[in-house]
């Protein structure tokens, strides 16, 4: 499923036209990212929760020269999924 098929299936359901939903769509989209980008954990219950983590800075080797390498330390977002997700997949 792409975001095609995603702006499709959220205008069939919600009864609105595909630019509203693809609208819709993209406006979720940057609320949760504005929200991790302010370091806040965005929660949607059953479905999971969205948060930032902190990835320690360690040494890798560059594959092509077998250099090592370090790579530092960086936020990166997460997203655990809820009870109801979970069971759904199962």
């Amino acid at each position: 499923m792409n975001i095609k098929d995603v702006v499709e299936s959220v205008a069939e359901c919600a009864g609105i036209t595909k630019p509203q939903a693809r609208r819709s769509i993209d406006c979720y989209h940057d609320a949760i990212q504005r929200a991790l980008a302010r370091g806040e954990k965005v929660t949607l219950v059953g479905f999971g929760t969205f948060l930032v983590r902190e990835r320690k800075a360690r040494q890798g080797v560059n594959p092509q020269t077998l250099a090592r390498i370090s790579i530092p330390a960086k936020d990166v977002p997460k997203f655990k999924p809820g009870r109801s997700l979970r069971e759904a997949v199962e």
